[in-house]
């Protein structure tokens, strides 16, 4: 019996379009040796098993040292960075052969850290920054605390064709005591939103009837929605408009079939829940 090939998921941060999609075709179509590689969509709400950065682009080493690489977290830095990280670096023009090499081997790093990572002393809080600090270390970690807001409070309420996946949620968010509602539409979306405390709403793409797009800038309209976190599930082959998910408002998207885990993950960084 063959062993199940190792799939990690990728972010890959600040490359030019061009170079970005050299990387997306590379990783779609690696050595049968290895692991295997799904890049996310720069929207996606998905935690990466892995990042890599491009070292020309400040803001993208930037957010690479705020996701603090190490073993359980590897990272990779592609280009003249000007300083050592804690993580591969590899230079250019780029060796796709040494790439591949070292992913893997950061893959085989990260399993056995998985495996061997001990229980957590206490359950850290997911950072709820969306705009990585670039200065690093000189503003006063006080201004940051004081624009911190409430953590939102409120029902999850999925927008789906069946149940299944809102009685799947509320197993998931169980320990937590958070509510999960569902409903096939759009009306009874809008209606729950505007008369019920929500705040999350998740949103099949593939749902018959329901225009997600439309349906996120409804809710927005609404008073006192402004915090309701949007969020599109969606199946890859069916696409994603990056542009008319912004101008409606859409806080992100979660790819389908997703694990568990990031699904949890998501969740309880949108809910702002302990780990």
């Amino acid at each position: 019996m063959h062993a199940k090939r190792q799939s990690l998921s990728v972010r890959l941060l600040g490359f030019p379009s061009s170079e970005g999609a050299e990387l997306g075709t590379a990783l779609a179509h690696p050595p049968r040796d290895g692991p295997s590689y799904s890049c996310l969509l720069g929207d996606s709400l998905q935690e990466p098993d892995l990042m890599i950065a491009n070292g020309d682009d400040l803001s993208a080493l930037a957010a690479l040292l705020a996701w603090q690489p190490d073993a359980l977290r590897p990272g990779m830095v592609i280009g003249s960075a000007g300083m050592d990280f804690p993580c591969a670096q590899l230079s250019r023009p780029l060796d796709m052969f040494q790439m591949f090499k070292l992913l893997a081997e950061m893959g085989r790093k990260r399993a056995e850290a998985v495996n061997n990572a001990p229980a957590p002393a206490a359950a850290p809080q997911h950072e709820r920054r969306r705009r990585i600090r670039l200065d690093l270390d000189i503003t006063d970690p006080a201004d940051f605390i004081k624009m911190r807001r409430q953590a939102p409070r409120g029902a999850v309420l999925i927008v789906d064709k069946r149940g299944a996946l809102r009685d799947h949620v509320a197993r998931l968010l169980a320990p937590h005591q958070v509510a999960v509602e569902w409903t096939e539409s759009a009306a009874a979306a809008l209606r729950l939103c505007a008369e019920t405390p929500v705040a999350v709403v998740m949103i099949n793409t593939s749902t018959p009837g329901v225009d997600p797009y439309a349906l996120c800038s409804e809710i927005k309209r609404q008073d006192g929605a402004e915090r309701i976190a949007v969020v599109l599930l969606v199946n890859q082959a069916s696409g994603y408009d990056t542009a008319r998910a912004r101008a409606a408002g859409v806080r992100g998207l979660l790819d389908k079939p997703m694990a568990d885990r990031h699904l949890l993950g998501a969740l309880k960084k949108l809910l702002s829940l302990p780990s």
